[in-house]
């Protein structure tokens, strides 16, 4: 039997890729082949099981700031569908959202469950046929479209492949395959492992805003750093994370990480600040004082063994030497820790290879992309879960047009 439409991947890219397609096209022959057992695995585990379907920024313009890599590509699609597009998609279907401090976007049940169900049923309601299990060999272009072979040399036509494999290494072979360059794929969005952090003690204290900067390069991001056992998380070192993914993992996440506990003043203002209440209170102790309101045991600690000195005991030169440490603190980053659940990939297939306006594939006609296989990636689950929702959507509405 020869398939109009085949997708391959059954997580959230692939799935509302085939919901669109069958939608847009109800008479069309659309089917799902998964290779594991599970269908939408990471929006199963999303949000730590309350899956973070999207987040609430509905300006494309802005919305595409919070992709590392992929903004410029994924402005045109967004204006097309955004994440207020699929609320309303959502919405139509009985699934309330409800919108978080921080923009993240979750089902009001608090449960994955509630989209996993959402979307199956539509793939039921659609008549989408779903296949999991499926292990797939290649894909070779014919003169009708797609000869699909799998592991026991049994094969399937199809007149047009959707290839939403996630970060799988097998996706990206078939990609490169037909034609396309990949760019390796290495970790995104993960903490910082700092073994020799005189700060370990401090470990639940969150500072906001700081500045965080690799020493010696451009990538710098300032927000909220929250002190672990094990070194630095939080907003800000996530998405430092993600924007110098490629730089880090070339450095063998051995990198010397910039802290500024200050950035709201400047080296200088630091300085006076200290100079003006050492002239006002000389008699007073520096670490008793906390004067720019960082966390107590932080400000102590940060002082050293400076912080039981009373002020007339600094000279000039200690008191830049306090402010240079508020400034600009250094430390040893000495690996990543990543939520392995919740894993992001930097890497994927080459952007510039791709229609944007179609998701079909520039060398290979027929051939379109969604979600995680291509080299897009955001700072955090919603955006991902966005990616792949747009990048579907478009796949789905002109794979079989």
């Amino acid at each position: 039997m020869e398939h109009d439409l085949v997708v391959i991947g059954g997580g959230a890219a692939g799935l509302f890729a085939a919901l669109t397609a069958k939608a847009t096209q109800p008479t069309a022959h659309v089917l799902v082949l998964e290779k594991s057992g599970v269908l939408l695995a990471k929006v199963k585990v999303s949000g730590g099981g309350r899956c973070n379907v999207t987040h609430s920024c509905f300006d494309p313009k802005q919305l595409v700031d919070h992709y590392p890599r992929g903004s410029k590509e994924l402005l045109g699609p967004f204006h097309t569908f955004q994440p207020r597009h699929m609320v309303d998609w959502l919405e139509a279907r009985g699934v309330q959202l409800k919108t978080e401090a921080d923009g993240r976007m979750f089902p009001v049940t608090d449960s994955s469950e509630t989209i996993i169900s959402c979307l199956l049923a539509e793939a039921k309601r659609l008549g989408c046929v779903i296949q999991l299990r499926q292990q797939i060999e290649s894909i070779i272009p014919s003169d009708k479209g797609f000869v699909l072979t799998y592991v026991d040399g049994t094969h399937l036509l199809a007149k047009r492949v959707v290839l939403a494999t996630g970060s799988s290494l097998k996706g990206y072979e078939w990609a490169q395959q037909l034609g396309h360059s990949i760019h390796s794929p290495v970790p995104s969005l993960f903490t910082f492992n700092v073994p020799s952090s005189p700060l370990k003690d401090l470990s639940g204290i969150a500072v906001n805003p700081v500045e965080l900067q690799l020493k010696d390069t451009l990538f710098t991001h300032t927000g909220p750093l929250l002190i672990t056992h094990f070194g630095f998380s939080g907003p800000a070192a996530l998405k430092l994370s993600a924007w110098a993914a490629r730089h880090l993992f070339e450095k063998n996440y051995h990198v010397e990480l910039v802290i500024n506990w200050l950035p709201n003043f400047s080296l200088e203002e630091i300085s006076q600040q200290l100079t003006a209440f050492k002239s006002q209170s000389p008699q007073k102790v520096l670490g008793n004082e906390n004067l720019f309101k960082l966390p107590k045991n932080l400000w102590r600690t940060l002082l050293g063994t400076l912080h039981d000195q009373r002020m007339n005991q600094f000279s000039i030169k200690a008191i830049h030497s306090i402010a240079q440490k508020f400034h600009a603190d250094t430390y040893q980053v000495e690996g990543k820790t990543t939520n392995k659940e919740e894993f992001v990939t930097c890497g994927g297939v080459a952007l510039k290879e791709v229609h944007f306006k179609t998701m079909e594939s520039k060398v290979c006609p027929g051939l379109f992309f969604a979600g995680e296989v291509l080299d897009i990636d955001g700072i955090t689950g919603g955006f991902n879960f966005q990616n792949a929702w747009t990048t579907g959507y478009l796949a789905g509405t002109h794979a079989l047009t």
